[in-house]
Parts: C-alpha cells; sequence; structure tokens
C-alpha cells in the first residue's frame, strides 16, 4: 500500500452475513473475483499529514542533555516534598503530543513505503528536523521521571485505604491512567494490517489522531464510556459519549476485519492458495465487504472465475506479454484443438480477454481513478414499482411505498430515512432499486485505460488493439460496474443504519433523562375495554398502596366513578396517570369529563399521558415477578405506568431498550449494533444520573459503570449482611469489585449524609469535626494504618460527582478557599469559590494546583452543586392535563403546546391532546426556534420536550396533522 496520505472516510460495518441487505448478496460473478481495492472516502477539509518512517526511532533514542537531567531532578525532589501533590496530574502529558507524529510508517508485508511526490519529501525532512530539535529540550510538561515514579509507587499504589491485598499494580500506568508514549500514536495491535489503525479510525470518524490514540490505550485498559466522558475529558479532547461510543464501534469493526483477515490468510496459506499479489490485497481491506469481495473466489466450494480458468489452461503469458511485449506475441501458437477454451483463436482471444479485465479490475489506480470520476458526475439511486408486486401484492403493502414507485435521487442529496425504506421495500419484493452511473463514465473511463493507464509499451497491431478495447469494457460491465454500485449501496446502507441507531440513542436519552415527579402519590390506569381498566396507587415512595379494576366502557361508568373517588380521598391521590395504549382516548375522556365536573372535590385531581410501550413485556418477565410476586401480570403493568412518571429512569431500566419504542426503522438495521448503542446509552444515563447505593434496587445499580449482574447481587447481599454503605471505601469490601471495578463506578455511586449520618449517630460512631478522610485513613497530616473505625467514617466527598482519585486535589482546594466539607451545596461554598475563581481564573487556580481546567471544573460543581442534585431538573416534566381537545376542533392556524413523542430523521412528532400526533417537517425545524438555554447535541428535538406548534393542515380522514414549530417552551 502506498504511503501517499489518502483523505478518505468510510463507515465501516461489522455485520453477519445473514444482517447484509439483499443487494450485497448478489449472484453476480464479480463477487466471486480476487479484486484489490480500497473504499473512496471523505474527510472534510483534513490536512494531509506526511508519513514518517525513522522519527520515532530517533525520537525515542534522544538523550536528555545534562541541563535538562538537571532540570528534571529538581522538579522530581520538589514533588517529593509535596506529598499531597495528586498523581492524575501525568493526564496532562498526553496533551502534548504533536498532530506531525501521528502518521506512524504502513505496515506491509510485500511492500516498502513509497513517496510519491518529491515536494513531500522536503516538507517531511523539515518537519522531521524541526521536531528532533524540539525533542532535545526539556518537557515543559508535568515530566515522568524514575524520582516522581517511585515517589508514586509509595504513595499511590493503595487507593484509600484498601489492605494490601488489595494494592493496585499499575506502575507504567498509576491508578490506570495513560502515560504518554514516547513514539507517538504508535498502537501496536494483535493482528497488523497494511494500515495503520490509529491513522485509519482518525479518517473515518473526523477525530483527531491523538485522540483516537488515547481513546484505543483506555479501551484496552476496559475503561467505560461513562467513566471516560466525565474523568478523562483532557484525553479525549472533551468529546461527548455519542462521540465515544462511535469510536469505539469503528475500533471493534476495524479488529473484526484484521482478526477474519489474518484467519483467511491462515487458511489460504494451507491450502497452497495465498500468493504475495492475494496477501497484499487482503491486508489492504478496511471493510468486511472488501475482505468478502476479495476472498470469494477462494472460498470452498467456489466455481473459480474466468479468469482463474482461463490462466490454468496457461493463457496468462500471453495476456501480460500483450502488454508489456506485444511484437512477439502470436496467439495461433495457443491453440489445442482438443482442449476446451483453446480450441480456436476465438476460444484464446476470449481467455486472454478475461485475464486483461481481471488485472485492470483489481488495480489499485484504475479503481481510484474511476470512483474519483464518479464523485464528479451525477450518480443517482433509483426505485420503481417491481412487475411481480404490482400483480400479485398486497395494496395496503404497496401503498405504503407510494412515494418510491418512481424514484430518483442524487447520492450525495438522499436522506437517510429514504434508504432504509427503499431498502425495506425491496426486501419485501415491493420496489426495484438501482444505482445509475451515466454512460459519460464508462466512455471517459475506457478511454483512460487504453491511451493512459493500460497504454502498450509498444505498438499494438490492430487485432491485438481490439482485445485490449473489449477487455477494459469488459472489464467495466461485468467487474467494476456492479463493484461500484454495490459499493454505493453497501456505504449508503451502513451511513443510514448508523444514524437509525444514533437517532434512537438520542430519543432513547431524552426520554430517560425525563425529570421525575416526586413527593406526590399517583394512581396508575393501564386503559382497556373487554377486560376493564387496571389501577394502581402507588405512595410518593414507589411503595404499591392499593390494586384495583374498574370497567370504565362497559355501561358501569357511573358506578365505577364512585369508586375511583373513594380511593382517590382515602389515599390523598390528586394525580392520575394514563396508559396510551388501547382505549386510552375513551379513559382520558372519562376522567376529563369528571375533572371538569369537579367531581373528586375538594380533590384538585389532574391526569397525563405516559407512554406504555414495554409495559406489558415487564409485567411478564422475570424481573417483575421478583419485585411483585404476589400481584396479578395485568396489575402489574398498572404499577409500572405510574412509576415511570415518579421515577422514569429507575422504571425503564428495567425493560429492554429497543421495545420502548422510540426508534426508526428498528428493526431493518444491526441488532447487535442497535442492543451494544441502547445498552451504553441506559449506563451513560444512570451513571451520569447517579444511584443512592443504599437505596437503589439491583437492577438499576447493574447499569451503573463497571458493574454487571453479579456484582450488583453481590453488592446488594453485602447490604443487607451488613447494613448500608458508610462510605466509597467500604465498596472494596464487596466480593468481585477489584480496583479497576472500584475505579469505573465510584464516581457515579452517591451517600446520603443526612441517612450515614443518622444511621452512625444511632450505632454510637464517633465522628470527627469534619468527618473527612484522607488517603491515610484518619483525620489530620499524621498518617497511621487503617482502622475498622475510620473505615466506618462518613466523607462528605461521597454525595458528589467528584472521583475518590481526586479527593486529594479537592482536599487542596477546600484548603485554598478557605471552605470545609461539610458546606458542601452551601451558598457559603459558593461564595468561597467565586472569589478564588474571580481573584486567579479558572486557569490560574488549575495551574496552581498542578491540574487540568477539566478536572478543577468538575471538583468545583461536585463542591457548588446542593444536596441531592439531579442533573434531570434540566429536563421536562410530564404534561398534566384537566380536559380534552377533539380532532374535530382543531383548525387551520390553531396555536397549541404539545410534547414531543418520537424524533425521526425527516421530522418530529408531538402530542397535542387529540388522541393522534401531529407531525413537524424536519424543514420547519430551524436553530432560530430551538431554546438556547439548553444545550442540545443535536439540531433537533427529542421525547418529552415540550413545545409550541401551529396547525398547518388537518387531513380527518387520513388521521395526519401537519403542524410548524413556535417554539420550544
Amino acid at each position: 500500500m502506498s504511503s501517499r496520505p489518502r483523505r478518505v472516510k468510510s463507515e465501516a460495518k461489522a455485520c453477519t452475513s445473514e444482517e447484509l441487505p439483499s443487494f450485497l448478496n448478489s449472484s453476480s460473478e464479480s463477487e466471486e473475483e480476487e479484486e484489490e481495492w480500497e473504499p473512496k472516502r471523505k474527510v472534510a477539509n483534513r490536512p494531509c499529514l506526511p508519513k514518517r518512517n525513522e522519527a520515532k526511532t530517533k525520537k525515542a533514542a534522544v538523550p536528555l542533555s545534562p541541563v535538562a537531567k538537571k532540570m528534571v531532578k529538581k522538579v522530581a525532589i520538589k514533588e517529593e516534598m509535596d506529598v499531597s501533590l495528586p498523581v492524575e496530574d501525568n493526564r496532562m502529558q498526553l496533551l502534548n503530543i504533536k498532530e506531525e507524529d501521528t502518521s506512524p510508517k504502513p505496515k506491509s508485508l510485500n511492500e516498502k513505503p513509497k513517496v510519491p511526490k518529491k515536494m513531500e519529501i522536503n516538507s517531511f525532512q523539515g518537519k522531521n528536523k524541526k521536531s528532533l530539535e524540539i525533542d532535545e529540550k526539556p518537557s515543559t510538561s508535568v515530566p515522568v521521571v524514575a524520582n516522581q515514579v517511585k515517589q508514586e509507587k509509595c504513595e499511590e499504589a493503595f487507593a484509600f485505604d484498601e489492605p494490601p491485598s488489595k494494592k493496585i499494580k499499575l506502575n507504567a500506568s498509576p491508578e490506570g491512567k495513560p502515560v504518554k508514549n514516547l513514539g507517538g500514536n504508535k498502537i501496536k495491535e494483535e493482528f497488523e494490517m497494511n494500515w495503520d489503525i490509529v491513522q485509519t479510525l482518525s479518517e473515518i470518524t473526523n477525530v483527531e489522531p491523538w485522540v483516537c490514540a488515547n481513546l484505543i490505550r483506555l479501551f484496552q485498559e476496559e475503561n467505560t464510556i461513562p467513566f471516560i466522558a466525565r474523568y478523562r475529558k483532557e484525553l479525549i479532547n472533551n468529546l461527548e459519549a455519542d462521540a465515544l461510543r462511535e469510536v469505539q464501534q469503528t475500533l471493534e469493526e476495524l479488529r473484526t476485519v484484521a482478526k477474519k483477515t489474518h484467519t483467511m490468510m491462515q487458511k489460504l496459506k494451507k491450502e497452497g492458495k495465498l500468493s504475495s499479489c492475494l496477501s497484499k490485497s487482503l491486508l489492504n481491506c478496511r471493510t468486511l465487504e472488501e475482505l468478502d469481495h476479495v476472498s470469494a473466489p477462494y472460498k470452498t466450494g467456489s466455481k473459480g472465475t474466468k479468469a482463474q480458468r482461463a490462466k490454468q489452461l496457461g493463457l496468462e503469458p500471453a495476456a501480460l506479454s500483450l502488454l508489456q511485449n506485444p511484437v512477439e506475441l502470436n496467439l495461433f501458437s495457443y491453440i489445442r484443438p482438443n482442449t476446451k477454451g483453446l480450441a480456436n483463436i476465438k476460444e484464446v482471444e476470449a481467455g486472454v480477454q478475461h485475464i486483461l479485465a481481471d488485472i485492470f479490475a483489481k488495480d489499485k489506480d484504475t479503481l481510484d481513478f474511476i470512483r474519483k470520476l464518479c464523485q464528479q458526475k451525477y450518480i443517482s439511486i433509483q426505485s420503481t414499482l417491481a412487475k411481480v408486486s404490482s400483480k400479485n401484492g398486497n395494496e395496503k403493502d404497496i401503498d405504503k411505498f407510494q412515494l418510491y414507485h418512481e424514484f430518483s435521487c442524487h447520492i450525495k442529496n438522499i436522506q437517510h430515512h429514504q434508504i432504509l425504506a427503499i431498502n425495506r421495500g425491496e426486501n419485501l419484493k415491493i420496489l426495484t432499486v438501482k444505482v445509475n452511473i451515466p454512460d459519460g463514465v464508462k466512455n471517459e473511463f475506457c478511454w483512460w485505460c487504453v491511451n493512459e493507464r493500460w497504454r502498450p509499451k509498444q505498438f499494438l497491431k490492430p487485432e491485438f488493439m481490439r482485445i485490449l478495447r473489449d477487455s477494459v469494457e469488459d472489464a467495466y460491465k461485468r467487474l467494476i460496474h456492479p463493484l461500484l454500485c454495490r459499493e454505493f449501496r453497501s456505504k449508503l446502507t451502513s451511513d443510514a443504519e448508523k444514524e437509525s441507531v444514533m437517532m434512537f440513542g438520542r430519543n432513547l436519552r431524552q426520554l430517560l433523562l425525563t425529570s421525575p415527579v416526586r413527593g406526590r402519590t399517583l394512581m396508575g390506569v393501564d386503559p382497556g375495554y373487554k377486560h376493564g381498566c387496571k389501577l394502581a396507587i402507588i405512595s410518593p415512595t414507589s411503595q404499591i398502596l392499593h390494586t384495583d379494576v374498574v370497567y370504565l366502557h362497559s355501561g358501569q361508568g357511573f358506578r365505577e366513578a364512585e369508586k375511583i373517588k373513594r380511593l382517590l380521598l382515602q389515599f390523598n391521590c390528586s394525580t392520575v396517570v394514563i396508559g396510551n395504549g388501547t382505549a386510552c382516548r375513551e379513559t382520558e375522556a372519562y376522567f376529563a369529563d369528571l375533572i371538569m365536573k369537579k367531581y373528586f372535590a375538594p380533590l384538585d385531581v389532574v391526569y397525563c399521558i405516559v407512554s406504555e410501550a414495554g409495559a406489558s413485556i415487564y409485567s411478564v418477565s422475570p424481573e417483575a415477578a421478583k419485585e411483585m410476586p404476589d400481584l396479578d401480570p395485568n396489575l402489574r403493568s398498572a404499577v409500572s405506568i405510574a412509576r415511570r412518571v415518579q421515577d422514569p429512569l429507575a422504571e425503564l431500566v428495567k425493560i429492554e431498550p429497543k421495545h420502548i419504542g422510540v426508534g426508526m426503522y428498528q428493526h431493518d438495521v444491526s441488532q447487535t449494533l442497535l442492543k451494544a448503542t441502547l445498552d451504553s446509552v441506559v449506563e451513560e444515563c444512570v451513571s451520569f444520573v447517579g444511584v443512592d447505593i443504599n437505596i437503589c434496587s439491583e437492577i438499576l445499580l447493574r447499569h451503573i459503570a463497571g458493574l454487571n449482574a453479579n456484582r450488583a447481587k453481590n453488592i446488594i447481599e453485602w447490604r443487607e449482611k451488613n447494613g448500608p454503605f458508610i462510605n466509597r471505601e467500604q465498596l472494596k469490601e464487596v466480593k468481585g469489585l477489584g480496583p479497576k471495578t472500584f475505579q469505573q463506578c465510584a464516581g457515579f455511586i452517591r451517600f446520603n449524609q443526612e441517612y450515614i449520618k443518622t444511621f452512625c449517630s444511632s450505632n454510637k460512631t464517633e465522628l470527627g469535626s469534619s468527618g473527612l478522610l484522607t488517603k491515610a485513613g484518619v483525620l489530620g497530616k499524621k498518617k497511621s494504618k487503617t482502622t475498622p473505625c475510620a473505615l466506618r467514617l462518613p466523607n462528605p466527598l461521597d454525595q458528589t460527582c467528584i472521583h475518590p482519585e481526586s479527593y486529594n486535589l479537592a482536599i487542596r482546594f477546600l484548603s485554598l478557599i478557605g471552605g470545609n466539607a461539610n458546606d458542601i451545596g452551601k451558598s457559603d461554598m459558593q461564595q468561597k469559590v467565586n472569589a478564588v475563581i474571580q481573584k486567579e481564573g479558572l486557569e490560574g487556580t488549575a495551574k496552581r494546583l498542578n491540574t487540568t481546567v477539566h478536572t478543577l471544573q468538575l471538583i468545583i460543581d461536585g463542591l457548588t452543586q446542593p444536596e441531592g442534585y439531579d442533573i434531570r431538573t434540566d429536563f421536562d416534566k410530564p404534561d398534566f392535563k384537566r380536559s380534552i381537545v377533539c380532532l374535530e376542533d382543531l383548525t387551520v392556524g390553531a396555536v397549541l403546546t404539545g410534547k414531543v413523542e418520537n424524533a425521526t430523521q425527516f421530522g418530529v412528532f408531538v402530542d397535542i391532546g387529540v388522541g393522534k400526533a401531529g407531525l413537524i417537517p424536519a424543514r420547519n425545524i430551524t436553530e432560530a426556534k430551538l431554546s438556547k438555554v439548553k444545550k442540545r447535541r443535536s439540531l433537533g428535538l427529542g421525547p418529552g420536550e415540550r413545545v409550541e406548534v401551529k396547525v398547518l393542515n388537518v387531513d380527518i380522514p387520513r388521521l395526519r396533522i401537519t403542524l410548524d414549530l413556535i417554539r420550544v417552551l
């Protein structure tokens, strides 16, 4: 593979053959060809980085000058005197990695790196010289020297009073944090390829190479996405969790390709089919589609290609001679009258033509030219109604794809949801889809091949020139054109599926982070006709107070109203939560009518509609049976509906994410990718919200970063056996929670300090003046061995988002501002923090404490956020109502308020209280209409957001409502 920097971008997609769309399972011969190619990709304005061949070796070997050694030694001695210096500051070293050091030389088994232009050689030499001059100077960042590492080993190897048996052995990487790699961004992978993992990952994801290198190391050390996103911001350039997920998924896809490539190479080597050319082609593959394309002719049971059969007849020397030495070529000498394929001159010419076509279709420069040419032309994707479906198909299904019966669009302009719709129609055999490449591409390509790329070195006879032209046309028609069509379809489908999964993830996050409604007694109603409406009344602490069944729609409405009123008055319940399933509209009208008549006086009753997606599945699950063993499954769904308003996150994590129903085409995408993404979103939400370790359920606990079902079970068992946890340090006593697990989960676990203090007082535990533990395990500066009493001291920092690895830094910051740990979350703390930050600035204070701005900001947030702070308070609450509006009451131009139900790529569905959601087309959602207060991950709305809309159109027969967004409330 050439060392020329490639400005490329593609979406590598790891999926099984069963999950590939139908157009990738084509039976054309081109899939059986051995082809050596790389897909063309794009990167938005990414500067070309020259490859460096020897810079890293020289850089690593440059010794420190005597002056530099002296400076480093002085810094180390100074740090040994300050025993409170946090080890976490070593993370700052990775921030100084230069981007020009991020392009290691390509690894190839069969070729040496080439420098395509002399001009690039000069620029490379200049940069190399400059970088070496810089490396000879002492580093201005925090140095990593022997004395400091020795100090860290002594002072930081123990994590907050843990016994010697759980000592963290992380000499090269203190406390699990990466240390600057002196070799640049070189990452050694288990399976080597002709492309560099860091550079390729950067090109695909558009993330800086140094960030990709750091992320690869962080993932190798088994760090979770929530932990990285919150506590390693300086190493990842402050990327959000969505971007981290994309990098992680792309990394796994690239590693899957590398692993399968080496497996295929070993198999072909045993069979004696592995040539140097084939090995090079395999090692160049970056996607599974490329790998399948190259290896298809060599799979067991393959009939072989026309070129392979011609080579077996001995025609390969003739084909090569036509290109290199045509004067001495005599095709008549290859005729064998009794051999099929060599019987006459036409068969010989056909065999030579097939071999030449195979050579042209495999050539890297040829494929690069045709791909570049296609980028400049109008390539469209077309869909038409299939002839078979128009005769025998279901009219209802055919009407669903009416927009795509005669559809054509440029591949650069087509929307993701249109691709998914076309693919679904094709799989149902309702639509016929093809990629339309204009004839001008073929004509220009054939001329270039004959007159430029494959122009013979000597004069060709007319009959040989005819064979060359026919070979080029055959290569395009039979091999290259189908390959391009599959590439375009595969790229479009991969991008659309990934966007669909990301959209599902964004909607799920918005739903999980819906603001909880606390302090209310709620009545959950699961509507129904024949089997009645199931009722469940729950307390403000989610305890089940009463369950019942009422029949509101069978002529007994007045009598059942008395029962409902009696229950509401008995439990002082003024909030009704109605599921949006069957009979929801009738049930809503029933309650709205009673509320308008003030039937429940003196109670001021309100109601809201909540999605009951997945409630019925959960009600019959083992988790529901364990949680509510004595309750009928039908009544369990009513309990779940009520709890979805009281604490949406705690209730929705009990349901498999894909059953929540806020996605788009989720059944058409890779289920493996979908599950991994949604599980990661759930883990992110639960971790960022945090859980109270002493009251949370096992189901909620297992979604904390670093924990799983077994570890969550062990935590609950420890809590039941030993009583409540007093501080985060006690987590290390739980079976299965080693140093790495503690590091990942500790920052996301909370402790209610009032409850802890009450418990400690009742057990006569002596508290110090501040109750704050240092790393030595006791108060004050004097160090002593850990005692059981010290382990049971509460730590005020445990109620914050500050990670235990930063406690020492937090103590120093408190000392700097003159604060007290017992004042966390109070106005006095905010005033003291503001005074110091206004005087020295955030960067100045961070530099004074020898830490990063991100870490200091996290500490400030933890110290100033009020007790019991919940990030969900910034999100919308359910919309409570007292009256109902009918679809017939809507008029064009009416202004209403509603709540977003679902967001798709073509628009947003909004519940405006008429029983049918209205659609705001994507073109009507602009940045100017969105709220400036809320931080948005993308230009769009999410489930649960309240909006003000204007009715543009009402189609009552089709039950369609078109809306325009006015503003976000």
